[in-house]
């Protein structure tokens, strides 16, 4: 694959100004160079692509640097991030197409060619969702530690993108920071949207960034969750504070729906029987809190209420340990739910 990927990258450099003026039709050509304001084909100057040069090394042709956030690539990486594409195969494809080359083995099936994703859609979550990795030994572990939350047990649908686009709005230039990209799902566990939080470089903290939480595609009555539930759920806002909470209650299933308009909002599985709200406190959390008492009693499940001493549980967890935590949450939950659900104290 490699070959193949250095011969197609210099293939398109020898065409690299009608590569440009295809995937990157909102830059213009200034002497040697193509401007334009990022890899996605975002207007602007801080991303200039050289048009001629060698056919290979630092300086060849259809090599690109981003002054504004110092990334930098060849050509397959802008057909790859302006058409919104995942596979090698599938950025191979669009390359070959557009240099009118043979394709190797095609399909018995049609194939159709991928066209970008939309901005914020559902099937955009899916891609940067397939485009991240596992967290584990990543910076999104070290984030946890600096959280205070060690066990990362059932946490698939939590991943890492070391190089997470961000723009603070649509007339600044492109960032690039890591983040930790967490899958929004549906009852049936098809993801429906992701969220992002994007990490400080060393992993210990949030980017220095003004929002440096976001959601994208179809969040509403969805959530982040951590295990399948059955007749018991317990669900969040935050995801640090369910993961604090998972801490305690390792085995029961929980969900971060992510604020606190769509913890109201979020729907129940069919065999659900007890729902245990876990507030944040403040006026929000008290919303949240008295939506869902009413519409979970309107379906005939129980709720119990778990309220942190401090703001959240997280803020909890950090500030009073974990065995503090343990205590609270035992005096909170049904007595039932304590040796089926709760961690013992080591």
């Amino acid at each position: 694959m490699a070959r193949d990927a250095s011969d197609l990258a210099q293939r398109l450099g020898r065409q690299a100004e009608a590569v440009c003026r295809h995937y990157l039709s909102k830059g213009h050509r200034e002497g040697r160079y193509w401007l334009v304001g990022d890899v996605r084909n975002t207007p602007g100057r801080s991303m200039f692509v050289r048009l001629k040069g060698a056919e290979s090394g630092k300086g060849a042709a259809g090599k690109w640097t981003d002054a504004a956030t110092g990334d930098h690539g060849d050509l397959l990486d802008v057909i790859r991030e302006s058409c919104g594409l995942v596979d090698f195969k599938d950025v191979a494809e669009e390359a070959r197409t557009f240099l009118s080359l043979p394709h190797p083995e095609p399909d018995t099936q049609p194939r159709h060619r991928p066209t970008a994703a939309p901005t914020g859609s559902p099937e955009a979550a899916r891609r940067l969702s397939a485009m991240s990795q596992p967290i584990a030994r990543t910076l999104v572990e070290t984030y946890f530690r600096t959280r205070g939350i060690t066990d990362l047990r059932e946490t698939v649908s939590l991943r890492f993108q070391p190089r997470c686009y961000y723009r603070p709005d649509e007339h600044s230039p492109t960032e690039i920071w890591p983040a930790m990209i967490a899958a929004v799902t549906d009852l049936n566990g098809r993801q429906t949207g992701a969220h992002r939080t994007w990490l400080a470089p060393d992993g210990c903290g949030k980017a220095p960034i003004e929002t440096p939480r976001r959601a994208m595609g179809d969040l509403l009555g969805h959530a982040v969750r951590f295990g399948v539930a059955h007749d018991v759920l317990a669900a969040g806002e935050g995801i640090e504070t369910v993961r604090s909470l998972k801490m305690v209650l390792p085995h029961m299933p929980m969900a971060a729906a992510l604020s606190a308009a769509h913890l109201s909002a979020i729907l129940f599985p069919a065999t659900l029987r007890r729902l245990y709200i876990v507030r944040d406190d403040d006026p929000a959390g008290d919303g949240a809190r008295d939506s869902l008492i009413t519409r979970a009693n309107a379906a005939g499940v129980e709720t119990i209420v778990l309220s942190p001493r401090l703001e959240d549980f997280n803020e909890d967890l950090r500030t009073a340990g974990i065995d503090a935590l343990r205590a609270a949450a035992r005096m909170q939950i049904a007595p039932e739910d304590v040796a089926r659900f709760m961690a013992l104290a080591a």
